[in-house]
């Protein structure tokens, strides 16, 4: 009986609130006609990108509601209001969701009122449940109805509150247009490096073991012990440009990831690192392994985490997971600094976690960073693929 009672007194918290928003949706509607109305002049057409903002705040606190209630999110697909007025009116003529939001605002003026018979019901319930459990020691009645009432509000404001399929097509191609641009800035990004460091260090050291070379052959016939030397020189240079072309190349795809795989190019990142690093890859020792762009992408996310964390966080330990889902891939990289870490604001320059990012996001992923005032700052990451 107890644990119907609070059942009960929990769904009429939530009825509650479907009779306070239907009141005001009745009000609502009201103003909602004067603004129509008033549309005839440019006053009224003025007013429609608010009175739709208001619409869809109260739209937006039902859906969190029923969220709540029912455990299923509804996500909120809308084109925005960008100023000019005519702007706003195409956006708003053209938005799918807006339509649902009316549609569910009209349904919900009538619909909503259900959460006036729990007022009826508890007095009734409290007394006949009693009898009927206390005496009887049968199961309550009449206070689950006001439980199935709530859940009843809740499935048909869900069904009218779900984006249109048209709404998600918008918005999944939306953020495919926004990570492709990501995408486009992350290769320019790369494109740029691997020129800079050809050109400040391969190229450079090609140019003056050109020059030594040019050098011996000129002192050759004249000064044999000079042009032995200019040539033990130019060896020399040409062993470091090979080094740094290597360096080039691992920064394009890490050589140790064909070689050695996810799990052993992670232990060799970890054990260059400049802090102590622990590292479970245990789930990628064994075939089969992910796609190259995955691994390349998991790659970099933990080579760029530990770098950050080894330069930036003051922390003296960070550990690595990696793991196996069902779908793919998940990373996790964490260290114990002092935190603070975050994506680049409005107006500040990139950063490495805006790499990460858009790495991430060009393969469909997900890229979630936690990094309170104190510490400690945790990256997790999510690649999809078919294993």
């Amino acid at each position: 009986m107890r644990a119907t009672v609070r059942q009960a007194a929990r769904a009429s918290a939530y009825l509650a609130r479907a009779v306070a928003l239907a009141f005001g949706c009745w009000l609502f509607v009201t103003v909602l006609l004067l603004t129509v109305a008033a549309a005839v002049t440019v006053v009224g057409i003025g007013l429609l990108p608010e009175t739709v903002l208001l619409i869809r705040r109260i739209a937006g606190a039902k859906r969190r509601w029923v969220h709540a209630r029912t455990g299923r999110p509804l996500p909120e697909v809308y084109l925005p209001l960008d100023p000019p007025l005519r702007n706003s009116l195409r956006a708003i003529r053209r938005d799918p969701c807006t339509y649902a939001d009316l549609r569910w605002m009209l349904a919900h003026y009538l619909y909503g009122f259900l959460g006036l018979a729990a007022v009826a019901l508890w007095p009734i319930g409290l007394v006949v449940d009693g009898v009927w459990c206390g005496l009887l020691g049968r199961a309550a009645l009449i206070l689950p109805l006001i439980d199935r009432l709530a859940g009843l509000d809740a499935r048909w404001s869900e069904s009218l509150l779900r984006p249109p399929p048209k709404a998600l097509l918008a918005e999944r191609v939306q953020e495919l247009t926004e990570t492709r641009a990501g995408a486009v800035a992350a290769h320019a990004a790369e494109l740029r490096r691997i020129e800079r460091d050809l050109h400040d260090g391969a190229q450079a050291g090609l140019v003056a073991l050109s020059m030594r070379i040019g050098l011996a052959r000129r002192a050759f016939d004249t000064d044999p012990a000079a042009a032995r030397s200019l040539l033990d020189e130019a060896q020399s240079q040409a062993e470091q440009a090979l080094t740094e072309l290597r360096h080039v190349v691992r920064g394009i795809h890490p050589p140790i990831l064909t070689d050695r795989g996810l799990s052993g190019a992670v232990r060799a990142l970890a054990a260059g690192s400049g802090l102590p690093v622990t590292v479970d890859a245990d789930a990628f020792d064994d075939p089969p392994r992910a796609p190259a762009a995955v691994e390349a992408a998991a790659y970099y996310v933990v080579a760029e985490a530990l770098t950050n964390a080894a330069k930036h966080s003051g922390a003296d330990r960070a550990g690595v997971r990696l793991a196996r889902t069902p779908t793919g891939v998940r990373i996790t990289v964490c260290d114990n600094g002092r935190g603070g870490a975050h994506l680049p604001r409005a107006g500040e320059t990139g950063s490495g976690l805006l790499g990460i990012g858009r790495r991430i996001a060009a393969l469909d992923g997900t890229f979630a960073l936690t990094s309170p005032a104190g510490g400690p700052t945790c990256i997790e990451a999510e690649l999809p693929c078919v294993w």
